[in-house]
């Protein structure tokens, strides 16, 4: 609850509790998996045709999901940077937060949304001369190239990391932002991305399918009574 809560707070969802997403996902399996599952069982076309219109609803707004992400791509880009330095401005006010971050910058090997020098919306990391922090014109640890040969994580790899020469920093730490490490891993595993959505949708339409024919056979079962 508290890690969801300040999600809330960094993502402009003016007050909205996530939770409530989770506990609308859920809700809406349950009806649907109920509706399918005794539908079957109990031979109810009534149940089987909610089923059926239900998933297909769902299906359609994937579909048109899909459709406005391609759209609006670049709207989507604007409030991927939003976020990002919205996270960047409360590192250091939630642990868990912190290590959401770090996580996505050593798994994506970037540092900020478009840049290290994001980073200066931080009142730790700014390089401004009234900041009095030791983190001053550095970068999270997370920001940091990895020796392989390092066990123990060096957490001060990024003092003064900006401090440095372009061409010295990238020795020291990611230079390339997230939101481009993340177009350029979707363009590297378009294949297994599209993969996967396709593979839902055709679940989707499979399951649409096995209750229509089912509802045909109990009809036409029903009228040879």
């Amino acid at each position: 609850q508290g890690v969801l809560s300040n999600i809330s707070s960094i993502t402009d969802l003016g007050g909205f509790d996530p939770v409530w997403l989770f506990l609308v996902v859920g809700g809406v399996m349950f009806i649907l998996g109920f509706a399918g599952c005794i539908g079957a069982l109990r031979e109810n076309t009534f149940l089987l045709k909610f089923f059926s219109v239900f998933l297909g609803i769902i299906f359609f707004l994937e579909l048109t999901a899909g459709i406005l992400a391609f759209v609006f791509k670049d709207w989507i880009k604007d409030q991927l940077y939003f976020f990002i330095n919205n996270n960047i401005r409360a590192y250091r006010d939630d642990i868990d937060l912190q290590n959401l971050i770090d996580f996505t910058q050593e798994y994506w090997q970037c540092c900020g949304a478009f840049g290290a020098d994001d980073w200066n919306l931080n009142i730790y990391f700014n390089c401004t001369d009234s900041n009095a922090s030791r983190e001053r014109c550095g970068v999270p640890f997370s920001c940091c190239t990895k020796d392989p040969a390092e066990d123990v994580i060096n957490t001060q790899c990024g003092y003064d990391a900006r401090q440095k020469p372009e061409v010295d920093q990238q020795i020291v730490i990611y230079t390339k932002g997230c939101v481009p490490q993340f177009e350029k891993w979707l363009q590297d595993n378009l294949t297994v991305v599209a993969g996967i959505f396709i593979g839902i949708a055709l679940l989707q339409i499979f399951g649409i399918c096995l209750a229509q024919n089912l509802v045909s056979d109990i009809e036409a079962v029903r009228g040879s009574w």
